[in-house]
């Protein structure tokens, strides 16, 4: 069974090109520093003791800083092009995490969590365009595959190096964070100096043909709404239930980061290897539905007697696990369905929107329902609203196959 698993990643990756290989490494480099953000609700309250309001405040700045940081990413990429983008984002991301470490006024750290999270989100898209250009166009899939399953890998040694660290100093966190960004950077500037384009060729002769706005697709738009209902349960997974095990289930940083790490890691060892096997057995629809379901179950873990708390959270790490595995690739899947090749960016433009406001809402109202209500009513919540999601997306998709 190994063997046969070892074989599929071996034709699943071969024939990449030499720059996408050295782009990947450079992502878990990246990722591998990808640990300040995970625990920033733990530094506020457990470091800076803070109220867990103050926490999701925090966390909706971020996300008002990510959207910014997204959309002018996109555009100087456009401008500078994604090599200068991606060094300048990574460098200046480094010395902001340094920085944010060493200031404990609250109102500071809420201009500069703006600030910062502007930085880290501008590589995105200036990474995402780099693994195109690196790509051939019959190799862009696998090259992104390769891309997330470096994401994973590095997010789940990060986080749970950086429960390690948490446990001994909240401020090493950061000051690791910056130093790791930072190397990231020097990385594109050593190893991608002046890397071969390998994509394809576009025409000048033909115009560019402008395709339907995504807003003026019905169907589409209420499909995001879900979507971004979805999103909000998987930005409270990773942003307040550490609070959560830390201070009312009374589980040890250390063990927090182990916990948040066997998300990117149970990702990376197994998420090809079942939609590869999923292929084809069931619409996909189905799988949308049950990864929203599994959601709900997560959620589930933690109302229930606190008997054994480690048992339960990883219960609720996994469930959620499986059903981002379900639901996202193929959530991406139908995004680009519903797009032609003359207004995917626009398409994807979209569903990054409704990402990044589910990141804005999230934190925020979570915080308050668990500072007003209580952790349990929250949590309750979101197991209502995952339920809802799946019973959304199935309305949705049975109205999408009575019109055809």
């Amino acid at each position: 069974m190994f063997k046969k698993i070892a074989n599929s990643y071996r034709l699943s990756f071969s024939g990449l090109s030499r720059e996408t290989w050295l782009l990947s490494v450079v992502i878990l480099v990246n990722r591998c520093g990808y640990m300040a953000v995970p625990f920033m609700s733990m530094y506020i309250t457990q470091s800076l003791h803070r109220s867990i309001a103050d926490a999701g405040l925090i966390i909706t700045l971020f996300g008002v800083g990510s959207v910014l940081g997204g959309i002018a990413g996109g555009y100087l990429t456009d401008v500078w092009g994604f090599r200068p983008v991606q060094i300048i984002s990574l460098s200046i991301s480094g010395l902001l995490f340094v920085l944010f470490g060493m200031i404990n006024d609250f109102t500071a750290l809420c201009f500069l969590i703006v600030v910062l999270s502007f930085f880290v989100e501008a590589f995105k898209p200036a990474n995402n365009t780099a693994v195109a250009a690196y790509s051939s166009p019959q190799n862009l899939t696998r090259s992104y595959a390769l891309n997330r399953l470096a994401t994973n890998i590095g997010f789940g040694f990060g986080t749970s190096v950086g429960g390690i660290l948490a446990a001994i100093n909240y401020s090493l966190l950061f000051w690791v964070d910056g130093v790791v960004y930072m190397l990231a950077g020097m990385l594109i500037m050593i190893l991608l100096p002046a890397a071969k384009i390998v994509n394809r060729k576009v025409s000048d002769e033909s115009p560019e043909i402008i395709g339907q706005s995504p807003w003026q697709d019905g169907l589409f738009v209420k499909f995001m709404v879900i979507v971004m209902m979805y999103m909000i349960c998987f930005v409270l997974l990773f942003r307040l239930v550490p609070v959560y095990w830390k201070e009312e289930m009374h589980i040890g940083e250390s063990t927090i980061g182990i916990l948040l790490g066997m998300n990117g890691l149970v990702i990376a060892l197994f998420e090809m290897i079942l939609i590869q096997n999923l292929a084809n057995r069931r619409p996909d629809s189905h799988y949308i539905i049950l990864g929203t379901v599994f959601s709900g179950f997560a959620f589930s873990m933690l109302v229930m007697p606190l008997i054994m708390p480690v048992i339960l959270a990883a219960a609720a790490v996994l469930f959620f696990t499986a059903g981002e595995m379900l639901a996202l690739p193929y959530i991406s899947t139908f995004v680009m369905s519903r797009a032609t090749e003359t207004n995917r960016g626009k398409y994807s433009a979209a569903y990054s929107v409704s990402q990044s406001v589910a990141q804005i809402i999230g934190p925020a109202a979570g915080g308050f329902i668990a500072a007003h209500w209580g952790y349990d009513v929250l949590w309750m919540a979101l197991v209502m609203l995952s339920f809802c999601c799946a019973a959304g997306f199935g309305m949705l998709f049975q109205a999408k196959m009575r019109l055809g």
